[in-house]
């Protein structure tokens, strides 16, 4: 009877231990991409906060091309938008799909923006506007980094939450899944793989 109840104490620990490590290991894959969510979102401010800096410039130069610099202006406010929805829930579905496309947006807008720029000489030329262009270059970069770690991160955290044991524990705690940002590449960025015909 004593080991009878030696080896059911012993069980019961071994599965209190097992839940614990994989609800703790849940916790720390959902804060990991948390914090790369917050990453994200220091890249994204930065360019939100380039874009009127940009369009400041521009108008200067490009009194005839307000409704450009208005679609941009448009496209950076909606980003906004969408970066707030997205900080309140890290990893939800509508929040994630919202911001990016709010971001492909601004991301087509932008490049409206920078080939009507190629019409202005004396704009280009500008050293205030090589900056910021060159600046703006510097965060999309930050950004693309910053998005494939978040994906990364969240691509753990849905993996361990998926794959048994960790499932019965995400099921029982509501570990929800995380989704992936994708942003929609503008059309003047897509590239084409170069044709070679011999």
């Amino acid at each position: 009877m004593l080991l009878f109840l030696l080896i059911v104490i012993g069980a019961v620990a071994a599965f209190a231990v097992w839940v614990v490590g994989a609800y703790n290991g849940l916790v720390g894959a959902r804060n990991a991409f948390r914090n790369a969510f917050a990453q994200i979102d220091v890249q994204l401010t930065r360019r939100h906060d380039l874009i009127p800096n940009l369009v400041e410039t521009a108008k200067a130069y490009m009194a005839h091309e307000k409704g450009t610099l208005e679609a941009v202006i448009q496209a950076r406010n909606a980003a906004v938008s969408g970066l707030g929805a997205a900080k309140a829930a890290p990893g939800d579905a509508a929040a994630i799909a919202q911001l990016g496309g709010a971001e492909g947006q601004l991301s087509g807008a932008l490049s409206r923006l920078l080939v009507t720029v190629e019409a202005y000489p004396e704009l280009k030329a500008s050293a205030n506007m090589q900056q910021l262009t060159e600046e703006l270059t510097s965060t999309e970069n930050r950004i693309a980094f910053a998005r494939q770690a978040y994906n990364d991160a969240v691509m753990g955290y849905n993996n361990r939450r998926e794959m048994f044991p960790g499932s019965v524990v995400a099921t029982r705690f509501d570990f929800r899944a995380a989704s992936l940002l994708e942003i929609p590449e503008a059309e003047s960025h897509k590239r084409d793989a170069p044709r070679v015909q011999f």
